[in-house]
């Protein structure tokens, strides 16, 4: 059982391509289901003898520590999808765990924050001229960091301008910006490339940026990324765990109450589209989702937008 995880995990590494977030979250969840199989004391069953009753205790192990519905979900997605390479790859002879019914999720609507509330919140987001008073200035924000605005406010602008994941931007080389035709060339889940616009807003913050990252790159030396557009101030590839952190802190900054994280961002980008007649197929391939019922979340969401607008300004609402 051990010998096919890592096996499968150097499938999904050498032949799936798939990204180091996906290969954590499997082994993490793999690992977890070897152990619940193998408590102390006891061996690890062979993987010809694992049923989809065992799968079952398993799930059930997971609802009794009151994991969510989403997590155990997810959980099983990875036992699902390795048993399938396991059949595929003649080490065993049927998946158990497809016999084992998915937890049923309760469907959730995007919060999206509106077009003229984000706008100024983008717009607040901008480094202060040094004649400026401190008055003027977002609080927390000190001279030396006020270079590192202007890396920030192209991060916001091009999050909100493309729809893009955060894993997305961060893997942004600069010969994948085509700063003439305001087109970014991604590679989405999977490796899937796809060509993505981004709008003027987002490139006058690109070229206000430029500067800033040539002279990290020229403070950085050698140990610099020169192939990355966004870089931390030590000038290597920016995180996604450091873009989460950015939006956390504007949205103290500014007193803002939304729950503001990268995802807010391409929910929004989706959501204003649609509000404003953009086709649903479009909205799928800007977004690179392989299904339209992913990208359909979107009209719930806009559909609700209408209905708040529509409770606050109609006199009969």
């Amino acid at each position: 059982m051990k010998s096919a995880v890592k096996q499968y995990l150097n499938y999904l590494r050498a032949v799936r391509n798939a990204s180091p977030h996906t290969l954590r979250s499997y082994e993490s969840d793999l690992s977890q289901f070897l152990e619940f199989l193998s408590p102390p004391g006891v061996e690890t069953p062979a993987l010809q003898d694992i049923t989809h009753l065992l799968i079952r205790e398993f799930i059930a192990h997971l609802h009794d520590h009151h994991l969510e519905k989403s997590s155990i979900a997810r959980k099983l997605a990875a036992i699902r999808s390795f048993f399938k390479f396991a059949v595929r790859e003649g080490l065993v002879v049927r998946n158990p765990a497809r016999m084992v019914a998915t937890p049923k999720l309760p469907k959730r609507i995007p919060s999206v924050m509106s077009a003229e509330d984000l706008s100024t919140f983008l717009d607040g987001v901008v480094a202060a001229p040094p004649s400026a008073t401190a008055r003027r200035r977002p609080a927390g924000i000190g001279d030396q960091n006020r270079l590192l605005v202007k890396r920030d406010r192209a991060i916001l602008e091009m999050l909100y301008a493309s729809g893009l994941r955060v894993s997305e931007l961060t893997g942004l080389n600069l010969a994948d910006v085509d700063r003439k035709e305001l087109m970014l060339r991604v590679r989405g889940k999977g490796s899937k490339e796809r060509i993505v616009p981004y709008g003027g807003k987002a490139e006058q913050a690109l070229a206000a940026y430029g500067p800033v990252r040539e002279g990290i790159l020229r403070k950085a030396k050698s140990r610099g990324d020169s192939e990355a557009v966004f870089l931390n101030h030590h000038g290597t590839r920016l995180t996604q765990r450091s873009v989460g952190r950015i939006l956390k802190k504007y949205a103290r900054l500014f007193n803002i109450n939304w729950d503001l994280h990268p995802h807010s961002l391409r929910h929004a980008f989706a959501t204003h589209l649609l509000t404003d007649g953009a086709d649903l197929r479009a909205i799928q391939e800007l977004l690179g989702h392989s299904s339209l019922s992913t990208t359909q979340r979107y009209t719930h969401a806009s559909i609700r937008q209408l209905m708040e607008v529509y409770d606050k300004a109609h006199p009969r609402a």
